[in-house]
């Protein structure tokens, strides 16, 4: 969502290689981001009352939308958007977790979400930063079914897991980051080169918040864009050390 989408079109189209399918007018201005012709995200303008805010949010699946926005009201959460049917192409839903983290819903239609993953320009990972994570870690794995691990080290992150795939990371927001900075999921943008898309973004008025940094799953660094919504890039094949090991929460 970008109170500027022409903007964020150059933007993201020079530095994640994104070309855009035509807005529709009959869904808010609404216009797929592709790479090689595969839906990878959207642009959209605010919706009203929201007019000048710009962020990313993430979409996670649902067999069905109205029995996990029952799940999100039992256990918490706060529905934004009630389910609501967008012609064929699927069922959306708003909403936010107990600790403010906001996020969707999508129940497929013909329309099934990312048709690409973990490639040059493509979505590939998200981790929810939230101050109060006993909440989220509360909320999520009772609402989606997954299975908590946290690392064994000293960081305060968990990594959610759907069945045996790793699909959603926790972390606690630090004094790191500026009060005013609300709880959002952070998502991940593969590149094939991360000093280079961080380059790009700079160059066209981002601002590097972290990094680039050398981990074990990849090359990363954190970034806003010029309208100020947060995401990071990361090259998965430069990775340096193992990773580390997990304990289930139980």
């Amino acid at each position: 969502m970008f109170a500027d989408v022409e903007a964020a079109k150059l933007f993201y189209g020079d530095v994640l290689g994104w070309s855009f399918a035509e807005a529709s007018t009959e869904f808010g201005g609404y216009a797929e981001a592709r790479v090689d012709g595969r839906a990878v995200a959207a642009v959209v303008p605010p919706m009203p009352g929201q007019e000048g805010t710009s962020q990313w949010c993430l979409y996670l699946a649902a067999e069905d939308a109205a029995a996990t926005a029952a799940r999100i009201h039992d256990h918490g959460g706060e529905l934004l958007m009630e389910p609501m049917r967008v012609a064929d192409f699927g069922t959306m839903c708003l909403a936010r977790d107990p600790g403010g983290v906001v996020f969707g819903l999508w129940q497929a239609g013909t329309h099934e979400g990312f048709g690409a993953v973990a490639e040059p320009g493509a979505y590939c990972w998200a981790d929810v930063f939230t101050r109060e994570p006993e909440k989220s870690d509360a909320f999520f794995p009772a609402v989606f079914s997954y299975r908590a691990k946290r690392l064994e080290d000293d960081m305060d992150f968990r990594v959610y897991d759907l069945g045996e795939r790793s699909v959603l990371g926790r972390m606690r927001m630090t004094d790191d980051f500026p009060p005013e900075t609300p709880p959002y999921i952070n998502v991940y943008f593969t590149v094939a080169d991360c000093d280079a898309a961080v380059a790009r973004a700079t160059g066209r008025g981002g601002v590097l918040r972290f990094g680039p940094m050398d981990t074990p799953f990849g090359r990363f660094a954190a970034i806003s864009d010029p309208q100020g919504a947060n995401f990071s890039v990361i090259d998965p094949g430069s990775t340096t050390g193992e990773p580390p090991r997990t304990t289930d929460v139980t």
